[in-house]
């Protein structure tokens, strides 16, 4: 009797092994935390909020995550870790109860040509061995359906040893791809418009060509007007059949020009490898006008835009090739793949069908699977990398998400909530970075940052459940339960800008007016040709600025200053005033310390452990020669003016012997967008995404146009700056500028003039408009998704 109490005892008493339920962080210092301690509820969902910049992404991704992927990669071998990306440990005292962390963050999918979503996914492949098996006529392995192989042969001799005697052998082998032979799987072909590369009515000498730097002098049109090939007075149009060869598609020849040995090729080989060839965002913007101008992106007329050869796009299964497969709507594919029975690939069908479906239930069924990967939205992205986390029997793992709910309408809000529970439920922690009160409501725990953003934040706030953020009196707290109102009056239009038979992706013929000197939000469900209809259907010439969600480029030098354009005005302020090149203070040219040229850190690689920085002892981090900093203006030297924040540089460069109102301009558009914390030297690599956006904007807000197109700009946004956000747009709407905004956020349809809202739903049962008028009208009518989610929203 005894012996089975002290067993029911010993069974009754917690095991060990469950007394780890918390992740545990003491002395977080990375980026602009400060010394932060917090533990986290394993098998729960937290959610990390505050306002932008104020440190969560420092806490939940440079700190936790990063250090269960850096213990992770420590289980492997050191010739392995030689391979893998060395990653530093974090600046933190403990990092306790840590689990394998998974990582969904919003990063854009590679944005290379080959790269669609069916590929990123991994359903090509499947696809790819599905038509292989069942395809007829039957053309090959699964290589034959694939856009990224290439088909090709060839013969010839090969000596083998054998038996100790060499023996020659004739061989023969044959690779068949299903990579379009013209556009080499890209789907569309690139066609220069020589009317842009020249004036054919003049000769060379005349200063015929109309490219960027090819003007008559320079070495780009000496190599050509003093090749010896062409006449340089003749006029273009004159030229005989054997010049204008030369002169436009010559292969590269050395030759001697001016006395100098140099290469020439004709004018439009050159042009694809100097221009052509570089990234669209990162040309100088003159170049990246002309390219835009000069080139057309057509269709392959060979393939279609599927990227297929013949021979791939002529095997099918029940009527059906693998380039109609990829061009359907990943729901009405997902419906074709369940209705093939063929039990001699069914483990194959059913593994298609889950990722099929998953996409489905995702919001992302509106997709297809030839859709380019770079084409994705932030939020779209995210939403494809959790595809292969959903049907995952893996738990006990750490999910963290950047936002999921970015890009999401508030009907799909909705149904996110329910996949981050579901992953919860499964017995996972995870972890979401999330402004949105619909996210925030459903966490088991939530921990706000803060108090302010940059250098203002860094700090826990509050920590626990909603009640008691309500209740905490943050600035996340007291704008929780914030409502924008419906507008009393609405402006006026002062015209409209016509949009008539929009047919881009799925919209269906649409004709509508978009009114001018408003606020004009256009909103619908995800996938309902938002985005069609504001970036693909706008005539060009419109006088249109477009900020879209396109990632901002920059290593650990580029920061504010250099992306902004500010640091020309102060550099030249610089050299006026101590009489010396204005190259002197660039941390990137003549002014550099020479000891870690510019970059105020000096690295050591130590192979496959993590590399160590170290801040430079000769300029103390500060980036430049101790020469350099014996200028001064103002009474500040250069390092002192890049570590101000905006606010008071604004100050400094308005008034006094410092005065330079092109700095003071740039400064004011960037405090404008709620950038006044950032120091103007701060690395762009340390930004938020929310920061980066706002930086673009401020950028983008230079530039000379009546139309200002945003899309998503509340996207990594806290609830306190959005009302800032709304003030912005009302000042450039009020300035004479029309502001059209593609958003799903309650708030900016409630303050906007005008709305169009698309939808009813998304994919082939979207591309419709389905409302259009006043906010006001909207609610009363609560006649879309959009209507009756706003309705509720402003208590209607």
């Amino acid at each position: 009797m005894s012996m089975a109490t002290g067993t029911d005892t010993r069974s009754s008493a917690p095991h060990a092994a469950d007394s780890h339920d918390l992740i545990r962080v003491h002395g977080a210092r990375e980026n602009n935390l400060k010394d932060v301690s917090i533990e986290i509820p394993k098998r729960r969902l937290t959610v990390f909020t505050g306002v932008s910049g104020s440190g969560k992404s420092s806490l939940v991704f440079n700190t936790i995550a990063a250090e269960s992927q850096r213990l992770i990669n420590e289980t492997y071998s050191a010739f392995v870790q030689g391979f893998m990306p060395t990653l530093a440990r974090p600046e933190v005292d403990v990092l306790d109860g840590l689990t394998t962390a998974i990582v969904v963050d919003q990063q854009r999918l590679g944005g290379d040509p080959r790269s669609t979503v069916g590929t990123v996914t991994d359903a090509n492949a499947m696809l790819r061995i599905l038509f292989s098996r069942l395809g007829r006529p039957h053309i090959g392995s699964p290589k034959a359906f694939s856009f990224n192989v290439a088909s090709i042969s060839g013969a010839g001799a090969v000596t083998v040893e054998r038996g100790g005697q060499t023996v020659k052998e004739r061989r023969s082998f044959r690779i068949t791809g299903g990579m379009c032979p013209r556009c080499e799987g890209r789907g569309t072909v690139s066609d220069v418009d020589l009317t842009q590369l020249f004036d054919d009515s003049k000769s060379l000498a005349e200063g015929a060509m109309t490219i960027p730097g090819y003007k008559a002098g320079g070495w780009n049109h000496r190599l050509y007007s003093e090749s010896g090939l062409v006449d340089p007075d003749k006029p273009i149009r004159a030229y005989t059949t054997q010049e204008l060869h030369d002169f436009l598609h010559r292969e590269p020849t050395r030759m001697k020009i001016a006395g100098i040995n140099m290469t020439y090729e004709g004018l439009i080989p050159r042009i694809q490898k100097s221009m052509l060839s570089k990234d669209r965002e990162s040309m100088q913007p003159h170049i990246r006008e002309f390219v835009d101008r000069a080139v057309t992106f057509t269709a392959c007329p060979d393939c279609g835009g599927t990227r297929l050869s013949e021979g791939a796009r002529s095997s099918k299964i029940e009527g059906i090739s693998i380039a109609d497969a990829c061009a359907m709507q990943i729901s009405d594919l997902a419906q074709w793949v369940r209705g093939l029975d063929e039990p001699s690939v069914a483990p194959l069908l059913t593994a298609l069908q889950q990722t099929l479906d998953s996409f489905v239930e995702i919001g992302l069924g509106y997709l297809s699977l030839a859709r380019p990967s770079g084409t994705l939205s932030g939020g779209e992205a995210q939403r494809v990398r959790m595809i292969r986390h959903l049907g995952s029997s893996l738990t006990d793992v750490t999910y963290v998400f950047d936002e999921p709910t970015t890009g999401l309408h508030p009907h799909d809000i909705q149904r996110m909530n329910q996949l981050l529970l579901r992953l919860r439920d499964k017995g996972n922690t995870v972890l979401v970075v999330e402004h949105k009160p619909e996210v925030i409501a459903i966490a088991d725990h939530i921990v706000d940052l803060g108090p302010g953003a940059g250098t203002a934040g860094g700090t826990v706030c509050f920590e626990g459940a909603v009640e008691g953020l309500r209740a905490g009196g943050t600035l996340t707290g007291r704008h929780f339960d914030d409502r924008a109102r419906l507008k009393e009056a609405v402006r006026k239009p002062a015209g409209v800008l016509e949009i008539r038979g929009a047919t881009a992706n799925n919209l269906r013929d649409v004709d509508v007016d978009i009114p001018l000197g408003v606020l004009a939000v256009v909103t619908g469900v995800a996938g309902s040709g938002k985005s069609s209809l504001v970036h693909g259907s706008i005539p060009a010439g419109a006088g249109v600025v477009s900020v879209d969600q396109g990632t901002i480029r920059g290593s650990r030098r580029s920061n504010p200053a250099t992306y902004t354009g500010l640091l020309d005005p102060i550099r030249k302020a610089f050299a006026k005033a101590n009489g010396v090149k204005p190259a002197l203070f660039s941390s990137n040219s003549e002014g550099a310390c020479p000891t870690c040229n510019g970059a105020g850190v000096v690295y050591t690689d130590l192979a496959m452990m993590a590399g160590v920085a170290t801040t430079c002892e000769d300029c103390e981090g500060k980036r430049f020669q101790a020469a350099v900093l014996h200028h001064h203006l103002g009474g500040r030297d250069i390092s002192e003016v890049l570590a101000m924040p905006v606010t008071e540089a604004e100050e400094f460069f308005g008034a006094g012997e410092a005065r330079t109102p092109a700095a003071r301009t740039i400064l004011g558009r960037l405090a404008d967008v709620g950038l006044g914390y950032l120091t103007l030297g701060q690395p762009l690599t340390t930004l938020s995404g929310g920061e980066r956006q706002r930086l673009k904007l401020a950028t983008h807000m230079a530039e000379k146009g009546g139309v200002y197109v945003l899309d998503e700009p509340t996207a990594g946004l806290h609830l306190a700056d959005v009302e800032q956000l709304l003030g912005l747009l009302d000042r450039l709407v009020d300035s004479g500028k029309s502001v059209i905004v593609v958003e799903h956020h309650q708030a900016v349809m409630a303050h906007a003039d005008w709305i169009i809202d698309l939808g009813p739903g998304a994919g082939h049962d979207g591309g419709r408009i389905v409302f259009e008028g006043t906010p006001a009208d909207l609610v009363a009518a609560r006649s879309t998704l959009t209507g009756e989610h706003l309705a509720a929203y402003v208590g209607a």
